[in-house]
């Protein structure tokens, strides 16, 4: 049983890495809601202070909805430029490593899982992205809500896995 909990908790690090390819500031704000209500629900005492507090809660809600917004606007920076890479692989590290580490996992394996699937996920989103704009009758921002739809759904699903 030990080996299925293992596997659920770095599966969460990878799909938060996922998240974090797609939409960088989602996964850091999916991550403290699933930490919160897993101290909430008592399952922790090792969810550090900080992500219990309502105003870091509410602050990277706001951040990801303002990368949802700015995603839409025409001179949105490119994912796959340098600093949208850099802050995608460090918010799926530092979302797979929370996780894990409250959970009593290796935090290393899972900041390692996080950063490594946002990378993947920054790629491969894009690429896919940008295929469905050309080969659909669909507008860029349009295929934007759909990946936000996809990331909010994601989220919504692991909170209410803890």
């Amino acid at each position: 049983m030990e080996n299925c909990q293992t596997d659920r908790f770095y599966t969460q690090a990878a799909i938060l890495g996922i998240v974090a390819g797609m939409r960088a500031m989602s996964a850091p704000a999916i991550a403290a809601k699933m930490l919160t209500r897993a101290a909430v629900a008592g399952n922790t005492d090792q969810v550090p202070a900080f992500l219990q507090s309502g105003a870091v809660n509410t602050a990277l809600s706001l951040l990801a909805i303002a990368e949802y917004v700015g995603d839409k606007l025409p001179n949105a920076p490119n994912r796959t430029a340098t600093p949208g890479i850099i802050a995608r692989c460090v918010t799926g590290a530092l979302s797979g490593a929370a996780i894990c580490k409250v959970n009593k996992r290796n935090a290393l394996v899972g900041a390692l899982i996080g950063s490594g699937t946002a990378l993947a996920s920054t790629f491969g989103c894009f690429y896919l992205r940008k295929s469905l704009v050309q080969n659909s009758c669909l507008p860029d921002p349009t295929i934007g809500a759909m990946e936000d739809a996809l990331v909010m759904s994601t989220g919504l699903a692991l909170v209410s896995l803890v």
